[in-house]
């Protein structure tokens, strides 16, 4: 068989779809982790935290060194710790005597085979042939969360047939995607996305006073995005107090379906949309979703507050990246692992800050009024109070933006001023 580059393409959609597995599977185990070893929300906030700060190591040393073991090396070997992280999900913890150590080793494995995925696909996909980039960009990241919604909608079918006792199956079952999409790059043609001799150093990229408002935006987009993500599963059962079907499906599931519509819709609109107050429009329904969420009395309201999150975070991270490739498209591989590592800080952020505060209202550190939340259910209160500090991150993406405007520093304007440091 004549592999071609939209065999490249496909590999690169399954690429995103092994990564909302990575991401997005222990958070819907997440519950019967805490009832089968006796894991605290604190606990899990760190499994959360450690997932997206493992990531960032990763793209930081990928910004140094991709470039030189080249891509099909580094995709072909991220796919490869992603199949042995999955694996180990459900074998190391029953291995260890403290079972949270097991979870540790495994997820730690998953997350640096995620981190080179996410670093890799965006430029590999960038160097393909076309000039659309900006629709490919938000299709390839819909595909993120199709993955998502893959994801919950099978394995709440599994739990459902199987029974969540079960679960030490499920991972090795999910790792059946990496080791398919394995093979599939080891046959793939791939591009490089710039050469070197004309790539922008790392630090001149740094030295334009505009690429770092790209990584706040990244950071907030991040955040956005998993606060409500890692969280919603149990949000739904614990806080809400409906059942883990009705929870993954009328929040979980609804929240990858609405972020993968929104992807879709830029996708193919393209450059038809005004991307900066595309994500103007976001920010704002962002903070309404997640105020939805908090503030109802209802849980069904709730629930659709959280979906309506995922419409809101759909082109934050495309966006972003759409936007910056414009200003910089010279930045290479370089630029793009930057930039992922600036999402996966707010990634690590923003779900890590839901962990803590709640952790800190169940255990009376932190005082907020049943009144607020109409509610005596101190879970509740405390995921509650959780989401509501993440509304500071799509705040501050409204004014990064506000403030790009005003600005009015034009992408033609931004590479002469790259370039000419770059001779100086």
């Amino acid at each position: 068989m004549k592999f071609t580059y939209k065999h490249t393409l496909y590999a690169s959609y399954l690429g995103y779809i092994t990564q909302a597995i990575i991401n997005n599977l222990a958070p819907l185990l997440f519950l019967t982790f805490q009832k089968e070893f006796n894991i605290s929300l604190e606990s899990i906030g760190i499994l959360i935290a450690l997932n997206f700060g493992i990531q960032i190591i990763t793209d930081i040393l990928a910004a140094k060194f991709i470039d030189k073991i080249g891509y099909r090396i580094s995709i072909v070997g991220a796919h490869i710790l992603c199949l042995i992280g999955l694996v180990s999900m459900g074998i190391l913890p029953y291995l260890f005597t403290n079972a949270y150590v097991g979870l540790v080793i495994a997820i730690s494995i998953n997350a640096v085979g995620g981190g080179l995925i996410e670093v890799l696909i965006s430029p590999i996909v960038q160097a393909l042939p076309g000039d659309e980039k900006e629709s490919a960009m938000n299709m390839l990241h819909s595909f993120y969360c199709w993955g998502h919604v893959i994801v919950v909608l099978l394995t709440t079918i599994y739990f459902n047939v199987a029974g969540t006792e079960n679960w030490i199956y499920l991972p090795m079952i999910w790792g059946i995607v990496p080791l398919f999409n394995m093979v599939l790059f080891l046959k793939v043609p791939l591009r490089i996305l710039v050469e070197e001799e004309v790539r922008i150093p790392f630090k001149k990229l740094f030295a334009a006073q505009i690429f770092w408002m790209f990584i706040i935006l990244m950071i907030c987009a991040g955040a956005s995005e998993q606060a409500m993500a890692q969280w919603a599963s149990l949000f739904a059962e614990s806080g809400l107090g409906v059942s883990k079907s009705m929870g993954n499906l009328l929040g979980t599931c609804a929240f990858a379906i609405l972020m993968g519509t929104a992807r879709v819709f830029y996708g193919i609109k393209g450059s038809k949309i005004n991307m900066k107050k595309a994500l103007v429009f976001s920010s704002i329904l962002c903070v309404l979703s997640y105020l939805l969420a908090v503030f109802s009395t209802i849980p069904l309201v709730s629930l659709i507050g959280c979906a309506l999150c995922g419409l809101s975070v759909g082109i934050m991270w495309p966006g972003v990246f759409s936007l910056s490739a414009k200003y910089y498209p010279k930045g290479g591989t370089v630029m793009f692992a930057v930039l992922a590592l600036a999402g996966d800080v707010g990634c690590s952020a923003g779900p890590g800050l839901v962990g803590f505060v709640s952790n800190s209202v169940e255990k009376g550190k932190m005082i907020f009024s049943n009144s607020w939340f109409y509610s005596t259910n101190i879970t509740e209160i405390g995921l509650k109070t959780g989401l509501l500090f993440v509304i500071i991150f799509p705040v501050i993406m409204l004014f990064s933006i506000i403030s790009l405007n005003k600005k009015n520093v034009q992408i033609s304007d931004s590479i002469p001023d790259i370039e000419k440091n770059l001779s100086n």
